[in-house]
């Protein structure tokens, strides 16, 4: 009895509350779940789940803390769909006039 008495009482947030401090579609934080990058969710009733406030603040506090690489372009080369010509074709045309 005198553990769970020692144990601090968290503040936990409902969806709502999270998608206000967490711009992200449900889906997405869903997924981050699955793989271990967001903060896990419990459930309170069956119908009631909740996220740890701390937890998620301490997500955020990291996410701002480290730059996220921007994903690479597309390598347009590559399209099949209207290719991209060649250079040295493009600025022949441009030159010739048409």
């Amino acid at each position: 009895m005198s553990a769970t008495m020692n144990t601090p009482i968290r503040r936990t947030i409902r969806r709502q509350q999270l998608r206000e401090m967490v711009p992200l579609a449900d889906s997405t934080i869903y997924e981050m779940e699955q793989r271990g990058e967001f903060p896990r969710r419990f459930a309170l009733t069956p119908r009631c789940v909740v996220w740890d406030l701390g937890e998620v603040q301490a997500w955020l506090a990291a996410r701002r803390s480290k730059p996220i690489l921007r994903a690479p372009g597309p390598d347009v080369k590559q399209r099949r769909a209207r290719p991209v010509k060649a250079p040295d074709r493009a600025a022949r045309s441009a030159s010739t006039g048409g």
